[in-house]
């Protein structure tokens, strides 16, 4: 079935259609929330709200578009609440510098998504060619870490250290700003 008709019968409250966009983009609402977010019950407390906020906003939503540019815009803004509640009242303030959490999905936030994620995929690319290989074996492939240790003749902790270092070369080099800031809305 197409995501278009997914998405029709989805705004009009089918929940099979719901567990169908659930299946296909939960993997990649959790990847992404992992990327920020280190406390497991943190992440699935994230992840949980992203899809009852889909669930609460499904009429609202274009069934001409692709829904993981909106997914991503929810994602963002439950991310920067939970690094809001965590963190100190100066860090804090560096985060509000973000223009505004308006959570409607326009075009302009479809752009600032997909620029994100170009810089994401050219942060991955920086990474050593065997970490950024098992790196993407594991986010774009979701191969598991025994499945990867095999294809690459590696041990299961090998995989583990890689993906490791290559998550937190990511949270070093992708700075809060620009996940909660539009490039265009940010002025130093």
């Amino acid at each position: 079935m197409e995501e278009r008709e997914l998405i029709i019968q989805f705004k009009e409250g089918d929940r099979n259609a719901f567990s169908k966009l659930y299946d296909i983009y939960f993997p990649k609402v959790f990847r992404f929330t992992q990327l920020y977010i280190i406390s497991s019950i943190e992440l699935a407390d994230v992840v949980q709200e992203v899809f009852v906020k889909l669930w609460e906003k499904r009429e609202q939503l274009d069934e001409t578009k692709s829904i993981e540019g909106y997914l991503f815009i929810v994602t963002r803004n439950l991310i920067f609440n939970a690094a809001r509640k965590s963190f100190n009242e100066s860090a804090f303030k560096m985060t509000v510098l973000k223009a505004s959490e308006d959570e409607s999905y326009n075009l302009e936030e479809e752009i600032e998504a997909s620029e994100l994620k170009s810089y994401i995929d050219s942060l991955i690319q920086m990474l050593p060619p065997r970490r950024q290989e098992i790196f993407r074996l594991s986010r774009e492939k979701q191969l598991t870490n025994k499945q990867i240790a095999e294809l690459c003749g590696i041990g299961e902790k090998a995989v583990e250290r890689q993906i490791s270092f290559a998550l937190k070369f990511l949270r070093e080099n992708l700075p809060l700003f620009l996940l909660f800031c539009g490039v265009g809305h940010f002025k130093f």
